[in-house]
């Protein structure tokens, strides 16, 4: 309803609004629906429809000039970005995901918009938590999407992340909005496809998309707690820094930490003085597993993980850059190696 538009859209298009915003459009029923209300609402910001061409199937650029034709048709810009290059072997469902997403902020940046909007739905959080369960997250990956984070220069905002996809499919039938199908979604060599096929026996059994987007904003506002614990341990903790990349920190203290706020500081302290913008979970927990005998009994130990190389000597843990490593696989940017 036109009041419920209104409401949802608002903070990103609606006046007092901080900025231009780009609409991510695939031409799906998800984000028609989205350029459609869009359309619907008064033109309080600029509003600019994107349309990532990843060129991975045949009848791609038709389905974008597709969309092309439904902005105009609406009276909004359309604009076509493309993924070039060459493409991955495996991992491509992530590697378009993390193209589309650098495409967008390139996008935003350029034209000035604060905002970058997609269509995901509480059936795509529901799929998300799921496929990542499966792949063994810990409680980060199991928060799934947020309804909002930072994009770039931009802010990434999901308006529709707790509908169900089935009113969005029936906004487009009942405004005549035409929508296209991506086989992709149907496609059972990509796991998000086939756990998609499993959503109705796991329903049944009472796991249905709700209790499972519950369960990622549930473990989102731990996470909040948990990352603002680790955040005033890392003030509490910090001894010298005397570089961009080195951070030293009580190590008796750092003891003392709850593990899964220890896992969060230092995963602070990689991030920070490493090459990686994130390491899995199990790799940081057997890192803290080699650190914390050599912190407890006053041996010395040395691990590198992330770009970073992490030492526990003398009551102190310090953090600092790897050094660049010999060899085709440059630094280290996941693994735990024993280094003396």
């Amino acid at each position: 309803m036109p009041d419920e538009i209104a409401a949802r859209l608002a903070p990103w298009l609606g006046a007092g609004a901080p900025g231009g915003a780009v609409l991510a459009v695939s031409g799906g029923p998800d984000s028609t629906a989205l350029m459609g209300c869009a359309a619907l609402l008064p033109p309080c910001v600029p509003v600019l429809v994107a349309t990532v061409d990843h060129r991975l199937r045949d009848g791609s650029a038709a389905e974008a000039e597709a969309v092309a034709a439904a902005a105009a048709a609406l009276g909004l810009p359309h604009r076509l970005l493309v993924w070039d290059g060459p493409k991955p072997v495996s991992g491509i469902q992530d590697a378009a995901r993390q193209a589309r997403y650098a495409l967008l902020a390139g996008l935003a940046a350029e034209v000035g918009a604060a905002s970058v909007l997609t269509a995901h739905t509480l059936d795509d959080q529901a799929e998300t938590v799921l496929l990542r369960l499966c792949r063994g997250s810990g409680p980060a990956g199991l928060a799934g999407m947020a309804p909002a984070r930072a994009l770039g220069s931009a802010t990434l905002a999901r308006p529709f992340l707790d509908l169900a996809k089935a009113r969005l499919v029936a906004t487009c039938a009942a405004w005549g909005w035409p929508a296209a199908a991506d086989p992709s979604n149907r496609d059972p060599r990509f796991a998000r496809a086939r756990l998609r096929g499993l959503m109705p026996a796991l329903a049944a059994e009472g796991l249905t998309a709700p209790r499972l987007a519950r369960l990622a904003g549930r473990l989102r506002r731990d996470e909040a707690a948990l990352d603002a614990a680790a955040a005033g341990a890392w003030d509490r903790l910090r001894r010298e820094a005397t570089g961009a990349d080195r951070f030293v920190l009580d190590g008796v203290g750092f003891l003392a930490l709850p593990e899964a706020v220890a896992l969060r500081l230092l995963a602070r302290a990689v991030a920070r003085a490493g090459d990686a913008r994130r390491v899995r979970l199990e790799r940081l927990e057997a890192l803290l597993a080699a650190l914390r005998p050599a912190l407890a009994g006053g041996g010395a130990t040395r691990r590198t993980l992330g770009g970073a190389m992490v030492s526990a000597a003398a009551g102190r843990l310090t953090v600092t850059g790897a050094p660049p490593r010999r060899g085709p696989g440059g630094r280290d940017s996941g693994s735990v190696d024993a280094a003396g």
